[in-house]
């Protein structure tokens, strides 16, 4: 599995940087999101694809 972000859709909710942190950041120049990791593992992996469902913008997608 590997996580896409568009900044272009972002709102900058932040749910992704706090469902998983240790994946997602936000920008401190307009708060989108920043991907810390494109392809997480394990446990990382199951709050990744959360962070995605929860995204209420889009911005993020997954590809298999």
């Amino acid at each position: 599995m590997k996580i896409s972000a568009d900044t272009d859709v972002c709102i900058g909710a932040g749910m992704c940087a706090l469902t998983a942190p240790e994946v997602f950041d936000q920008s401190e120049e307009d708060g989108t999101v920043v991907l810390l990791d494109a392809e997480p593992t394990g446990e990382l992996e199951r709050k990744a694809r959360q962070a995605v469902q929860l995204c209420p913008s889009g911005a993020l997608k997954l590809v298999e």
